[in-house]
């Protein structure tokens, strides 16, 4: 049985409903977050209670970075918004798929504004599984056609309220939720562990080639903390000066451009059907969302390489020189194997640098480029290609590079890895996800495929 969820197609252990039911039974409510009159941005302070805005919603969980806050006293103001363990939060306008289960750790937050706040109460639905159900695709689509307005949808509480609801009996529910979310879990497990060992790789590659601490150590007659003999062998013990104050005896200061070859990218034609459904990545800013540039906006035949786009080798770096977003962040990726890209990137190849310093020197250089862009208007920025090029980088001869690059590699390796793995959990997940939330598909045989996936 497939199971149609939208007309009561679920199996008859099922109960068939609508979610504002679920939330009345539960003593729960469904509720918008606070209007603009009652919080403004001047209301915002760097330490306080974290309120959650659209941005801050992720694949079913709330992104902290980047949060703005509140004063306890505007929060408890605003108490009747404030969130709980098992609430599930939406973004109310704009991409009104976006949900996010609110856990332990984000209790008493606030749903702010441009949020709608979704409270199931107890004893009626597991949240995690509600969570889940309502990632189900047909739903989704379902939200997506009743929201309010063409340009701009928006939700209210009607909306979500009237939206069907498959309440399997409870313990079949938390099956549901904990086949589901052991491989969430994971996945962000993973998520969590990239991060750190993106952040030892940035502050190990401003160590070594920016602060030169190394070389700081050996000039003072010290041998460099947790070195190994032979890496703290490939380091001077003296400093030279340049124009940008001192540098590593015998290291080179030249500008981007003499450490790599500058690819421009474009769009091919979209009225040509031969450009497009092949197998080649084609990049945009859009899906530059981490170290590596490993999910492709579209995907392009050979046809097109040439014809509107250019092919850039695995391992050249791709930085976002246009767009929307751009005075707020430089993106920076790598490519992991080859790919196209549009005119919103610019590729750097690496001919006298080692690729994997390459990529970290860029991320290292994001919030200098940042201070650079030129705002196009509208939110839209530009960063010109001779700022960019002209960018310096202070690096050893190459086959010093090369020896110093290890550690990078292999923590770039390893971050490689676990994404592979986190896209292999969540294709296992989105694919037992609407099987299992319809019935079509029993816990005991979930079970085995996510065995089978571990």
């Amino acid at each position: 049985m497939g199971g149609d969820l939208l007309n009561g197609d679920v199996p008859a252990r099922w109960e068939f409903t609508t979610l504002g039911e679920v939330c009345r039974r539960g003593g729960g409510n469904i509720q918008t977050g606070p209007f603009g009159s009652q919080l403004h941005a001047s209301d915002y302070v760097p330490v306080g209670v974290p309120s959650i805005m659209p941005t801050n919603i992720g694949h079913n969980r709330i992104i902290e970075e980047g949060i703005v806050r509140i004063t306890e006293d505007d929060a408890n103001r605003l108490n009747q918004h404030r969130v709980k363990p098992g609430d599930i939060v939406y973004s109310r306008r704009g991409d009104v798929e976006k949900r996010a289960l609110i856990r332990e750790t984000e209790s008493g937050w606030l749903c702010g504004t441009g949020c709608l706040k979704m409270r199931l109460g107890a004893g009626v639905v597991d949240p995690v599984y509600a969570s889940f159900f309502l990632g189900h695709p047909t739903i989704r689509e379902r939200i997506v056609r009743h929201a309010i307005g063409a340009t701009m949808p928006n939700l209210d509480t009607s909306i979500m309220s009237a939206v069907p609801f498959a309440l399997p009996p409870m313990d079949e529910q938390r099956a549901i939720a904990y086949i589901l979310g052991t491989l969430d879990d994971k996945i962000e497990l993973n998520r969590r562990t990239n991060e750190t060992l993106e952040a030892m790789a940035r502050a190990l590659f401003k160590s070594w080639f920016v602060d030169f601490d190394p070389v700081r150590a050996k000039a003072q007659g010290q041998t460099p903390p947790g070195m190994e003999a032979a890496t703290a062998a490939l380091f001077p013990s003296e400093f030279q000066d340049s124009e940008l104050g001192e540098i590593p005896e015998g290291w080179r200061i030249a500008p981007l451009k003499d450490w790599v070859d500058a690819l421009s990218g474009g769009t091919p034609s979209k009225m040509n059907a031969a450009y497009w459904g092949g197998d080649i990545p084609w990049i945009s800013p859009k899906v530059m969302t981490a170290i590596h540039a490993d999910r492709a906006e579209r995907y392009v035949t050979e046809a097109a390489i040439g014809n509107g786009t250019r092919l850039a080798p695995a391992g050249a770096v791709l930085v976002m020189v246009r767009g929307m977003g751009l005075h707020q962040e430089v993106r920076v990726s790598q490519a992991l194997r080859d790919v196209t890209f549009n005119q919103d990137v610019k590729a750097l190849v690496a001919t006298g640098i080692e690729p994997t310093l390459l990529l970290f020197a860029l991320l290292d250089a994001q919030q200098v480029l940042l201070g650079r862009v030129e705002s196009s208007g509208h939110g839209t920025g530009r960063l010109p290609s001779d700022v960019l090029l002209s960018y310096p980088l202070v690096m050893p001869e190459l086959g010093t590079q090369e020896a110093l690059a290890r550690p990078f590699s292999d923590i770039n390796r390893h971050i490689a890895l676990l994404r592979a793995e986190s896209q292999t959990l969540a294709r296992t997940r989105d694919a037992l996800l609407p099987r299992l939330l319809s019935g079509e598909l029993s816990v005991a045989q979930a079970e085995q495929a996510v065995e089978v996936t571990a």
